[in-house]
């Protein structure tokens, strides 16, 4: 039914029930669909040319706006509670607070460093972020067709609209839910705004904006892209859903966490750094194939 879902990247635990729910959400129309995303490592590439990418975090963290001493802290902190957040073999509720704490000594250890406004463009723009291949289709035929993009992130959506508007991008269907920072008078970052969102709490974050879900009410038919099994719960706000398709991303640790991937993604990408399925499951679901 789409070509790209026989690429060798990609896994399906019930290829039967996917062309189900396509055929369902393609019947339904493209103006009852909404695309819920993470942004790190799922709109972003994990890496490029056997290198990493950085996060929005990393953006900050590799700049000339952080000191030495305060760079090493931070990755201390990222060697401390990286392998905890991809451990399959504990419990959320086991990762919950420990992630709450990575993040709270992150941020604490940013304010304390004075940033200034002024200088994030500056800082993106000289940094290796890049968003997979094919995002300008990806980004330009949801503005297109007026479909909502709604992403969550525990990353900085400082940084994240930056890097969206610098790929010119950031079309008016966007919509970002993430830490942002909050700066004086001045233009000095001084704390952070509202609820902490990290990895393990985007269904609070959804639920927290369940006002916003509301205005889509007449689009019951999610699309949802992830690359953690905690951004699952990203559409736990949409209201009468119909369909909900699932596209994780699976980066890292492939072998270890595939069958965990399988059981919760509708579609795994294996080490994927494009947007090709998604793009190809968006034409078909718009008419465009």
């Amino acid at each position: 039914m789409i070509q790209e879902l026989s690429n060798p990247s990609v896994c399906m635990k019930d290829p039967k029930r996917v062309q189900e729910i396509l055929q369902s959400m393609m019947k339904a129309g493209s103006n009852t669909l909404q695309v819920i995303s993470d942004f790190d490592r799922t709109l972003t590439r994990f890496a490029h040319n056997g290198k990493r990418c950085p996060t929005c975090h990393d953006i900050l963290d590799n700049s000339k706006l952080i000191s030495s001493d305060c760079r090493e802290k931070l990755e201390e902190l990222r060697d401390t509670y990286y392998p905890i957040e991809i451990d399959f073999s504990r419990s959320v509720e086991e990762k919950l607070p420990l992630m709450v704490e990575w993040w709270t000594k992150a941020h604490e250890l940013l304010v304390e460093q004075q940033i200034k406004k002024d200088l994030l463009a500056t800082v993106v723009h000289e940094s290796n972020a890049m968003l997979r291949e094919g995002y300008q289709l990806f980004f330009d035929h949801l503005h297109e067709h007026s479909i909502p993009l709604l992403i969550f992130s525990a990353g900085i959506g400082d940084i994240l609209e930056e890097v969206i508007r610098q790929a010119r991008v950031f079309h008016p269907n966007v919509n970002v839910f993430s830490n942002y920072m909050d700066f004086d008078e001045s233009g000095v970052l001084r704390a952070f705004k509202g609820e902490l969102i990290h990895i393990y709490n985007k269904r609070e974050g959804a639920l927290l904006n369940t006002g916003h879900f509301q205005e889509l009410r007449t689009r019951p038919n999610v699309l949802l892209l992830g690359d953690s099994l905690g951004d699952l719960t990203m559409a736990d706000g949409v209201q009468d859903m119909e369909n909900i398709l699932k596209i994780g991303y699976l980066n890292d640790k492939v072998e270890e966490r595939k069958q965990s991937y399988l059981d919760a993604y509708d579609i795994v990408l294996l080490r994927d750094e494009t947007l090709e399925v998604p793009n190809a499951v968006l034409l078909y679901l718009t008419g465009n194939k």
